[in-house]
């Protein structure tokens, strides 16, 4: 039997352990540092919320996550997409396969999830109903959850543990679909690596 002095010990640094590793928090000068444009500071709950909602609590992770959505929404700025979304109409592959689709499923949230197919998939995960209140995605509450579930959906956790450029530069694929902004995303990677001490 350990001592009492030696067990409190033990309690200590295995709470301190916990906290450390397991914990998915960023803080608004982490934020700050990685998207210094970032003029919604109380977008960081949401955040951090979501990224306890999605497992992202390794500093590689976190970087990832943060700095693809920096790039996708402007560092935060734009929660919805500035064209109109009228090039996604008739885009079977996103869903889009109803009149006006391309326009009412345009890009929205931090990660600007786009389609019709996309934002019933996200509701359904939510048990939200984002067919007919698209709108809804565009919010800070919703739109950092069903970045999440895209996040999670398609396997990014995964990606971002490997800590290699090219896991990186999958995560970028798998979000947008090819290489668009590739060099800007990594701009930010490198940011937040540094910011969080990865």
């Amino acid at each position: 039997m350990l001592p009492i002095g030696r067990l409190l010990f033990l309690i200590i640094i295995l709470s301190l352990f916990t906290t450390t590793c397991g914990d998915a928090s960023v803080t608004a000068s982490q934020l700050k540092a990685i998207m210094p444009r970032c003029k919604h500071a109380g977008y960081l709950s949401h955040i951090n919320a979501a990224m306890n909602e999605g497992s992202i609590n390794t500093c590689n992770r976190k970087a990832a996550f943060l700095a693809q959505i920096a790039h996708e929404s402007g560092e935060l700025l734009y929660m919805e997409e500035l064209a109109s979304g009228a090039a996604y109409e008739g885009r079977k592959d996103l869903g889009n396969t109803e009149k006006g689709d391309g326009k009412r499923y345009k890009g929205r949230g931090p990660i600007q999830l786009t389609g019709r197919a996309n934002y019933r998939a996200a509701g359904k995960a939510l048990n939200l109903d984002l067919i007919n209140h698209h709108e809804k995605v565009k919010t800070p509450e919703v739109g950092f959850r069903t970045t999440v579930w895209f996040w999670t959906k398609h396997g990014l956790n995964e990606l971002a543990d490997k800590k290699t450029l090219q896991s990186f530069r999958l995560i970028t694929r798998r979000i947008n679909g090819g290489r668009k902004g590739e060099a800007d995303r990594e701009k930010y990677w490198t940011r937040a690596k540094k910011a969080l001490g990865c």
